[in-house]
């Protein structure tokens, strides 16, 4: 484990690179499930794969022009023994009642932001939620291990107390504290570079 802690200020290139990607998101890591055996765990629907998240978040933002809006388009790629899930403008990694049946015997993380700055940090070992909270607010935290992470909360930048940093780091925290979870480093190379298998997901009911 040699390496530092990574904090949220290693991730500030996310809001410099992918500004309006930064707005709007969910990141997903799924432990030892492929990509296909995701999708299946969501009831996804394969699509053509797309080279880059440029062309992810294009083809995501322009589904919502469509009726088809209540389908969710996911960017998935295998890193390591993870499965990488990328939903612009997305959410369905952070809804429990997804996450949480999709989790059964595996760890699944997800971290989520909306364009109203509301933001979810979800883990979940085998169906059971670990540690929940908004990273704008790490205080107020719920799941059966909310203190477990309590000194690598404070170490990956999360802000506690009264006082307003000069830079929120809050969301990109998110990302440190779920690279220390996973060992999985989101890179501007892997979001270029990757071909990303995809899906779309239906957000809501069974029809």
């Amino acid at each position: 484990m040699g390496s530092m802690m990574k904090t949220g200020a290693d991730y500030a290139w996310f809001q410099n690179d992918y500004p309006d990607l930064a707005e709007a998101y969910c990141f997903t890591l799924v432990r030892g499930l492929s990509p296909a055996e995701v999708v299946s765990r969501l009831g996804g629907h394969p699509e053509a794969p797309l080279r880059g998240m440029a062309a992810l978040v294009d083809a995501a933002f322009a589904r919502f022009g469509f009726t088809a809006a209540h389908r969710q388009l996911v960017g998935m790629t295998a890193v390591g023994t993870w499965t990488l899930l990328v939903e612009p403008n997305g959410f369905l990694g952070v809804t429990e009642e997804r996450a949480l049946p999709a989790s059964a015997g595996t760890s699944w993380i997800s971290h989520f932001v909306n364009v109203n700055a509301v933001g979810t940090f979800l883990w979940a070992e085998d169906q059971v939620l670990r540690l929940c909270f908004d990273p704008l607010f790490p205080e107020e935290r719920w799941g059966t291990a909310p203190d477990e992470l309590l000194d690598v909360l404070h170490r990956v930048g999360f802000h506690f107390g009264e006082e307003t940093p000069e830079t929120d780091l809050s969301s990109l925290a998110a990302f440190a504290l779920a690279e220390h979870l996973t060992g999985v480093a989101i890179t501007p190379e892997l979001l270029e570079e990757t071909t990303f298998t995809c899906a779309t997901v239906r957000i809501r009911g069974s029809a």
